[in-house]
């Protein structure tokens, strides 16, 4: 078990994955102390992380965290009551009402309004020679499929933007951004909801509503769950997906050959996009969990309501499965990566996610056959967050 005094978390974002492939190899289970100061417990190995993400025993919800262990997000009820705080049987209610959106089948009918928009969003910029690939295109992206499937407006989506890139890092400098960004995520949905009520649309909101306000009791919403699914619907939607295709693209620059290959054959995106999910995903730790009584991982006794991080990034790279995992290797057997969770919190949006950078991958292998870094690999900055795997910008030229 890693000593805490020997270890800083601020090398989980400098050098995330040299420092996983340490903690893993020394153990499977480290007391750590978090970015918050506050102690937990880091599961590193991918056998027991993939345990432990199945494992009803180890709770989300925050409730059944130790007094003084644990400090997170402080969101108010109108944006928690989601499914990432939640356990059955809330958690399986919530889920099968929402479920059926994100069907492979459902999701695969979007694929074409998705190409039509990366195709629009690259034609923007086409002239120019160079952009921001984050800023111009993989933000951009998910905020517009995620938003026409919630159906928000297109005048609401850059404060929505802004409001959740203040969620995502925040500014230590000026931590009052945060707590502004929470109170106009609330005043967003509470008005969107009253409006999709007063004028129901052909979208997802507003199916949920009525779903909400004509349920039987047992699988009704909850006014707080409603404006917290919407909440989780857009926020995770956007940032993972964000970070997912810009991760892709940049694995791409750095293994040229692989590039060409999936520009002549793009039918080999789908493989690459499920191998760069393993290999450098948006979330390098699941969400937190407290364990409901005393348990046992990888030999070590947790106690009862401590915070437990399930390193998915060093899980996703773990020799004990993946022969070779350093490697980028879009032909290896991949089977089990745990890049979008495992067991009944399994990401919801996972099909629609893999579509999108799958779209995204092709539209811009198409259009731009010269794409290269329009910076030295050495000047990339990563967003200073343990929790996500983020640019701060790509910048890329074409001729």
């Amino acid at each position: 078990m890693q000593n805490t005094a020997s270890f800083d978390v601020n090398s989980l974002t400098t050098d995330p994955y040299g420092t996983y492939a340490k903690l893993r190899e020394a153990g499977p289970v480290h007391r750590i102390t978090g970015s918050d100061g506050r102690p937990a417990w880091l599961v590193t190995r991918y056998d027991d992380v993939r345990q432990c993400l199945a494992d009803p025993r180890l709770s989300l919800d925050r409730r059944n965290a130790k007094p003084g262990n644990y400090s997170g997000f402080s969101l108010p009820p109108a944006l928690d009551a989601n499914l990432l705080n939640m356990d059955p049987p809330d958690h399986t209610r919530v889920r099968r009402l929402v479920v059926k959106a994100f069907t492979p089948g459902r999701v695969e009918k979007l694929r074409e309004p998705v190409r039509r928009v990366a195709d629009e969003l690259l034609g923007a910029v086409e002239a120019d020679g160079r952009a921001d690939l984050l800023a111009a295109y993989a933000g951009p992206l998910p905020i517009i499929v995620i938003c026409d499937l919630l159906g928000v407006r297109k005048e609401d989506r850059l404060d929505f933007r802004a409001w959740t890139d203040a969620m995502i890092a925040p500014d230590p400098a000026r931590p009052h951004l945060m707590k502004e960004a929470v109170g106009n995520l609330v005043r967003f949905f509470t008005a969107l909801i009253a409006s999709k009520r007063a004028e129901p649309g052909d979208d997802l909101l507003s199916d949920l509503i009525a779903v909400r306000d004509d349920a039987d009791g047992g699988d009704r919403l909850s006014e707080d769950e409603l404006t917290s699914l919407a909440f989780l619907i857009l926020f995770a939607g956007y940032e993972n997906t964000v970070h997912l295709i810009a991760n892709s693209v940049l694995a791409l620059l750095d293994h040229p050959a692989l590039m060409e290959s999936l520009r002549s054959d793009p039918a080999g995106l789908g493989a690459a996009v499920e191998e760069f999910s393993r290999w450098d995903g948006p979330a390098p730790l699941s969400i937190r969990r407290f364990p409901l009584e005393d348990i046992e991982i990888g030999g070590v006794t947790v106690p009862a309501g401590e915070t437990v991080l399930l390193a998915v990034a060093a899980a996703n790279r773990d020799p004990r499965h993946f022969a070779d995992p350093e490697r980028l290797d879009p032909n290896r057997d991949r089977s089990g990566h745990l890049a979008l969770g495992h067991g009944i919190h399994y990401c919801l949006g996972a099909p629609l996610a893999r579509m999108e950078t799958e779209t995204a991958l092709a539209a811009l292998l198409e259009r731009f056959p010269s794409l290269e870094l329009g910076v030295p690999r050495a000047e990339l900055r990563w967003r200073p967050s343990v929790r996500a795997r983020g640019l701060i910008s790509l910048p890329v030229q074409w001729s």
